[in-house]
């Protein structure tokens, strides 16, 4: 064996070592700095080439124009030959990279966080490149699968969103995201899922939320088909966003900054009320109650329903979705009082063997010039809990709306509740319109909610500017989320019930999902002398404050009660739809000292009562073996006897309106009345739909397409697609406590 023979067999021993990672990485940097010396030594040429062949004055047109000829030829070719080279030990570099053990860039694939897919123009490519790309190990879930993680922030952090799209994919174009549609709020993520961000990266800009939140769905699994975008899995439920907390120093950002967050379910607060039962008239011939004419229950079910599941039953109440809609009541003539009552009999839609006693009530409409003025307190929650995009920044525009529709000569004031309550703005008329702008742009959330500290000063800033010949009211805009100062419930009762005696009336409007507290809401509204409203959209926001600002600004009668006597001759059993959080005493009636509902301008409230006649087939309740029918006799050609009892809004003696309910009452029903009755099937439905029998939602929206009438702002057409949607709804889980 030779010498030569010995080294090959010694190194058959020993394979040729790898190269080493500071030897890759030195190489990676060659190249870099080549590609960099490339560069300069292009721009040092281009200098030398514009500087010598720069034509002057004293050259003959000829030569000038030959030399910038030749210097054009000369810069492009040294050009091209520079950019040849550049690209060159670009490619190098690139190749090297490619060759890279991947643990060879841990510390830099340890900073980077979950791909959000935006691409944002303020971002810089530096900020982008640690941003938007993801690592390998975040991507590559086994065999080149991608993978997704779906953790729950904790405290103190944001929510990312990761993409889980191909790794393929991600190398060609790793800043390009899918196309996404709008994504209603509380709808979980489809194909993305949580992640958690580094602490430091502070909340997005109002822009970035709204691209980032744009076309998720569903939530998906790892390592399926549901991951890609367009897929469909089991929804991911995000933290709600008072888990996240911050400190107060970090709350100065701007309101419409907001941190990127879905919305947990199933945390609103709802009073848990029945329907109301059947009634034999032999028994219990009498039906009180107060009138009704909030509306935040059509409008949180719409929302609900925009979402793709149905809301929960407490949510729904009747009366409400029943009053959301104006009708074209005939208005009182002069001479009348506060509002006439309209009284029609009809067929029940489901259920032939019964009828529907249909009453309506259109108010008294103040004319433009007779408007009193409005000494309005604005008191605004701004607490952390508001920090959604469908919040704060949601009821600044509201009220933006809102201030540009009252009079100069109207005055405004600000209070905001957030850990502590504080004025931000003095009673200014609406005529220094720009201070007041200014003062609602301000406003930006954090804190604890301090709602009941904020109603103490809200009142007494508004009995500080009180207009005894105008309107004094408190407008109170938040979720209900009130955890400091006065939280009881009851408290909170008897402190707004002692201060509408004074003249100031207070009203309530309801933002959010996923922590909003109903319950509270009307508990206010309805002890102070106001409407609920629940505003979801800027659309909403516009009717309520500007549409039908007279009635919601402006009362023409309060403690509206109406009391109604069946004849037990004619009526064997009676049901009131809806009004169950509303109803009276018997003996309330006569009371003048028992609250009850208020009318404002121009305002329409209708009610329903499903009635069985003697000896129909209606009757559900069988008689009793040994009860006298001596109540029994009474006039045959009466149904009922109406009574209604209202007061003044600065009065406090009630006056009272009667009329009979006869068969001249009994006449085909016009459109309002049908449509009244649609959506009070429609309610019962949502409810459970315990008395509708095999009437369905295909046979609400047949009764409410030919009861439209003019429609002249859509609602009744909207009303129709909701119902479309509740045929395909997904229920809600049981909400926890």
């Amino acid at each position: 064996m030779t010498d030569t023979d010995d080294l090959k067999a010694l190194l058959a021993d020993f394979p040729p070592e790898q190269p080493q990672r500071i030897t890759k990485q030195r190489a990676v940097e060659a190249s870099l700095a080549a590609f960099e010396a490339a560069n300069e030594e292009k721009s040092a040429n281009f200098q030398e080439i514009v500087t010598h062949a720069r034509p002057t004055h004293r050259q003959s047109g000829q030569n000038s124009l030959w030399r910038w000829i030749m210097t054009l030829e000369l810069f492009s070719m040294r050009n091209l030959m520079m950019g040849t080279a550049s690209f060159a030990a670009l490619i190098v570099a690139i190749g090297v990279f490619q060759a890279y053990d991947p643990d060879t860039f841990g510390d830099f694939e340890s900073e980077t966080v979950g791909l959000t897919p935006v691409l944002d123009e303020e971002l810089t490519v530096e900020r982008r490149s640690k941003e938007l790309l993801p690592s390998r190990q975040e991507v590559l879930g086994g065999a080149g699968q991608p993978r997704v993680t779906a953790s729950a922030p904790t405290d103190n952090t944001d929510a990312a969103l990761v993409l889980p799209a191909p790794l393929a994919e991600l190398e060609q174009n790793p800043l390009i995201a899918p196309a996404m549609p709008p994504l209603a709020d509380g709808v979980a993520v489809q194909g993305f899922a949580l992640a958690p961000k580094e602490a430091d990266r502070g909340i997005a800009t109002q822009k970035r939320f709204d691209r980032a939140r744009a076309g998720l769905a569903t939530g998906c699994t790892a390592g399926t088909a549901a991951c890609q975008p367009g897929g469909g899995a089991a929804p991911l439920v995000a933290p709600t966003p008072d888990r996240i907390q911050k400190s107060e120093a970090s709350q100065s950002l701007a309101a419409d900054s907001v941190i990127v967050q879905p919305q947990e379910q199933g945390r609103d607060r709802f009073e848990d009320t029945e329907p109301n039962q059947i009634k034999v008239t032999a028994e219990e011939p009498v039906s009180t109650f107060s009138i009704d004419v909030d509306t935040a229950s059509y409008a949180f079910m719409r929302g609900a329903l925009m979402n793709g599941v149905l809301p929960p039953k407490d949510a729904v109440r009747i009366e409400e979705l029943i009053n959301y809609f104006p009708y074209d009541y005939a208005p009182p003539t002069a001479g009348e009082a506060s509002f006439a009552s309209h009284v029609t009999v009809m067929p029940t839609p489901w259920n032939d063997d019964t009828k529907l006693l249909h009453i309506g009530i259109k108010g008294y409409e103040i004319p433009q010039a007779e408007k009193p003025r409005s000494n309005l307190v604005f008191l605004l929650d701004t607490s952390g809990s508001m920090n959604q995009p469908n919040k704060l920044p949601l009821l600044k525009n509201a009220f933006r709306m809102l201030v540009q529709s009252l009079e100069p000569e109207d005055t405004v004031s600000i209070v905001t509740y957030a850990g502590s309550a504080g004025t931000v703005l003095k009673p200014t008329e609406v005529s220094d319109q720009s201070a007041i702008l200014a003062a609602l742009d301000r406003l930006h959330a954090g804190g604890s909610t301090a709602g009941g500290e904020g109603i103490r000063q809200a009142y007494r800033l508004a009995e500080q500017s009180f207009d005894a010949e105008g309107v004094n009211r408190v407008i109170l805009a938040t979720d209900g989320d009130f955890n400091v100062g006065i939280t009881d419930p009851e408290q909170l009762q008897d402190f707004v019930e002692r201060k509408r005696d004074s003249g100031v009336f207070l009203s309530v409007l309801g933002f959010g999902r996923g922590n909003y507290n109903d319950q509270l809401m009307q508990v206010l509204a309805q002890n102070g002398n106001g409407v609920a409203a629940y505003i979801d959209t800027l659309s909403e926001a516009r009717k309520v404050l500007v549409e039908e600002a007279g009635s919601t600004l402006f009362p023409i009668a309060k403690d509206v009660k109406i009391q109604i006597e069946f004849n037990p001759a004619t009526i064997s059993e009676y049901r009131l739809i809806g009004y169950e959080t509303r109803l009276l005493n018997r003996e309330d009636f006569n009371n003048d000292r028992v609250d009850a509902g208020e009318i404002g301008s121009g305002h329409t409230v209708t009610a329903l009562y499903e009635i069985a006649p003697v000896g129909s087939d209606g009757a559900r309740v069988d008689p009793l073996r040994y009860q006298s029918q001596a109540s029994a006799d009474g006039p045959v050609n009466e149904f009922a006897f109406l009574k209604m009892r209202y007061k003044a809004p600065d009065g406090d003696t009630s006056k009272l309106i009667e009329r009979s309910i006869t068969g001249s009452d009994e006449v085909v029903p016009d459109a309002e009345a049908r449509f009244a009755a649609a959506v009070a099937a429609f309610g019962q439905l949502l409810k459970g739909g315990r008395y509708t029998g095999d009437f369905s939602y295909a046979d609400v929206i047949e009764l409410a397409n030919g009861a439209k009438g003019s429609d002249a702002f859509g609602y009744r057409a909207e009303f129709v697609t909701l119902v479309r949607l509740a045929e395909t709804a997904a229920a809600l889980p049981a909400q926890r406590q």
